[in-house]
């Protein structure tokens, strides 16, 4: 039997305890001893493993999950960890359905309850009876001063982006898997991390004499800033300005490229070829461009201030592209991990891959296969690539 069965097999019985034993809680049932009220809650690994299974179940299906966290960091300050935590645990048994998993986000210091299959019809008042029944659970377990030693937390998924909001950032108590993988890849991270830093001083010092020819073709072609400043979205939806050569005329109208964005994204743009060429996904002919800035497309010296970007730390040299706010609006919620697994890059896998040959959905999963699959030998083999996808300037515009 192998370790991954061996652990399956394990998971299974845990779960079939979970059920049995919770079929017993309620106020009629049998009594039940505490410590078999503390068998009920799944152990951290089991829970977070069936957090992240929940997750990307909701991610396909679009239904949505409510999760429950009640914390017990001030009782344990309070010297009543113990005590606090078999009593969170019946609450618990008696507030969740059979089918809803009960567990440890933090051994015995944070319990979680996953509520599951949601309408998004009426999650609301679907809440609000989940929160009176919890609220009720633990009034029958404790008085009103031990009570406000109890943090109940409430996080809804997916939750959606809000219009004009500047924070896109993504709940990360829904993430547990990737914290953990951060921590658990922290040397291979600093080691990323150093080789970006070293990477873009190097590239601001060689590429000097380019970055003074593309500002002053940008200076003197059209009137505005040399700089293109724009809001990004960037890991766990932490906004940062982004940094480019300005390719567009000043004062122009975004609602042609949020449009275009929106029927990129939603599958409506097909990329149909022209004249026999191969298919497009990306705006060609865009009014907003100016003459210089199409060539500074075409060969990517639009993209050079980002070494700053990377320099700062908002940005590696190899990743997904960080999308605009209008454009992280439009996301299927699966869309979404490109800006949660890893930091957004200069070049990634998809520009090596057929830039804007590439449709939307392909992109994303090129993004996710390059998240799940990183390595630094994989960022040095994109790197390598690079070079001779922007000289061949395929799918740029």
């Amino acid at each position: 039997m192998t370790f991954m069965a061996r652990k399956n097999s394990a998971v299974m019985k845990e779960l079939f305890r979970h059920a049995d034993l919770g079929q017993t809680h309620g106020r009629t049932g049998p009594r039940q001893n505490p410590s078999d009220l503390m068998q009920t809650a799944l152990s951290e690994e089991i829970f977070l493993g069936m957090l992240c299974l929940e997750r990307k179940r909701a991610e396909r299906s679009g239904n949505r999950f409510l999760l429950v966290l009640l914390d017990l960091e001030r009782a344990a300050s309070a010297g009543r960890q113990a005590e606090f935590a078999q009593k969170v645990a019946r609450a618990a048994n008696v507030a969740r359905r059979e089918t809803d998993p009960a567990g440890w986000y933090k051994h015995e210091s944070a319990l979680g309850i996953i509520f599951t299959e949601l309408s998004s019809h009426d999650s609301a008042a679907t809440i609000d009876t989940l929160l009176e029944k919890i609220h009720g659970a633990l009034s029958s377990e404790f008085n009103v001063q031990d009570l406000q030693l109890v943090d109940i937390s409430m996080h809804l998924f997916p939750d959606e982006p809000s219009d004009g909001a500047s924070d896109k950032s993504e709940n990360p108590a829904f993430y547990p898997d990737l914290l953990h993988e951060r921590r658990a890849k922290r040397i291979p991270l600093f080691l990323k991390r150093a080789i970006d830093v070293l990477g873009s001083i190097t590239a601001l010092v060689l590429f000097a004499p380019l970055f003074l020819l593309a500002a002053a073709l940008v200076k003197f072609t059209s009137r505005g800033p040399v700089l293109f400043k724009q809001e990004r979205i960037g890991q766990f939806g932490k906004s940062f300005t982004f940094l480019k050569f300005r390719s567009m005329y000043v004062n122009n109208d975004p609602k042609i490229h949020q449009e275009f964005m929106r029927r990129l994204i939603s599958g409506a743009h097909n990329g149909e070829a022209e004249r026999g060429g191969k298919p497009v996904f990306k705006m060609k002919n865009d009014p907003r461009v100016t003459p210089i800035g199409r060539f500074l497309r075409r060969t990517s010296l639009d993209e050079l201030p980002q070494f700053f970007n990377v320099l700062k730390g908002d940005m590696s040299l190899v990743g997904p592209r960080p999308p605009v706010p209008y454009e992280y609006e439009e996301y299927d919620v699966w869309h979404r991990r490109r800006v949660l697994e890893i930091k957004p890059g200069l070049t990634g896998l998809w520009q090596v891959s057929g830039r804007s040959r590439v449709g939307f959905d392909d992109i994303v999963r090129l993004d996710l296969r390059y998240a799940r699959g990183w390595s630094l030998w994989l960022d040095i083999k994109i790197l390598a690539q690079t070079p001779s996808a922007v000289l061949l300037g395929d799918g740029a515009y």
